[in-house]
């Protein structure tokens, strides 16, 4: 057994009340993990808090649980452990990450590289496909039964941070996971659907704008797209309905690195996601950001979109001129 996850256990089944948190604007697998974490924490008799500083992306509204967050901030001295999931650096954990942090002990279960370490307990594994495959790894190695919904959960969280298993993170322990979770009764048709074929037809309409957005750079190796909050007005979206978007760009024959540009209220946010061995992560943390060498983001508060696109260019484009 891994001797981050052997020293994570006995403390888990010690405590009596425990807090769950993980990054602000949580994709699937951050809030998947999140709940499936919880479910499997009640099952052991403990008294589980699913913080958030915000209500979840009503995208994954499918997520069984996921009307359940607690919104807003609790009293933190209640608690005898704290659980951040799927964070690399504890500032994502959103503007309460002190008051976080001072819940002792504190555990970390994470899968980005380049991982700022936090928390008491870390259990950081830059090589697995994604958080929820980590949970379940978790679950086992305590003994614990996953339910059905756990495993729909589970699965939701791993077949979303793998693209459908076609990143470079998807391993045969991911794949071995994802069969035992079918196996619970998971039904990958019904949870693909829901991920990746959810488009209203606002959404679609928005697509339609921001693919029209779409520039190519360095002999069509770079892909830029862009929203823009008018863009958000004209088809009666938000940005929650961006999800997936990057994708786009990035399936591109040509493309090795795609970059996505979204403005919202006052912070301009960038995805990033290449191909190979292009390192994104390494350019995303030169803005404060972070993530994985093949998918990473970050955020610049009270930027002009056009000022953010001249910085991540000036970044970008020497790494594709350099072939």
């Amino acid at each position: 057994m891994n001797q981050a996850l052997s020293e994570i256990i006995p403390v888990l089944k010690k405590a009596e009340n425990v807090l769950i948190a993980t990054h602000v604007f949580p994709d699937a697998d951050a809030l998947g993990s999140q709940l499936a974490l919880g479910n499997i924490l009640r099952g052991m008799g403990k008294r589980v808090c699913l913080y958030s500083e915000e209500p979840a992306n009503h995208i994954l509204d499918f997520l069984p649980g996921a009307d359940t967050l607690n919104i807003g901030l609790p009293e933190f001295d209640q608690f005898d452990c704290g659980i951040a999931l799927d964070c690399g650096d504890d500032r994502r954990l959103g503007g309460k990450n002190q008051e976080l942090l001072n819940i002792k002990p504190f555990i970390v279960i994470d899968h980005h590289s380049g991982h700022c370490n936090f928390g008491d307990l870390r259990w950081v594994e830059s090589g697995k496909s994604s958080t929820g495959e980590m949970v379940y790894e978790l679950a086992k190695a305590m003994g614990e039964t996953v339910s059905y919904e756990t495993a729909y959960l589970l699965y939701s969280a791993i077949v979303s941070d793998t693209g459908s298993f076609k990143y470079a993170s998807t391993s045969p322990d991911t794949l071995r996971t994802a069969g035992e979770l079918v196996e619970k009764g998971v039904k990958p048709a019904e949870i693909s659907g829901k991920i990746f074929d959810n488009y209203t037809r606002n959404r679609l309409q928005l697509l339609q704008e921001v693919l029209a957005s779409l520039t190519l750079y360095v002999a069509d190796k770079l892909a830029l797209i862009t929203v823009t909050n008018e863009m958000y007005e004209k088809t009666g979206t938000t940005a929650a309905d961006t999800e997936q978007f990057i994708n786009y760009p990035r399936s591109l024959e040509t493309v090795k690195i795609a970059a996505f540009i979204k403005e919202s209220k006052d912070v301009v946010g960038v995805s990033l996601r290449s191909k190979g061995d292009y390192d994104v992560a390494c350019v995303a943390r030169r803005f404060g950001g972070g993530g994985h060498r093949n998918a990473a983001g970050f955020k610049v508060p009270g930027a002009r979109i056009s000022a953010v696109q001249d910085q991540l260019l000036t970044e970008l484009l020497p790494l594709l001129a350099a072939e």
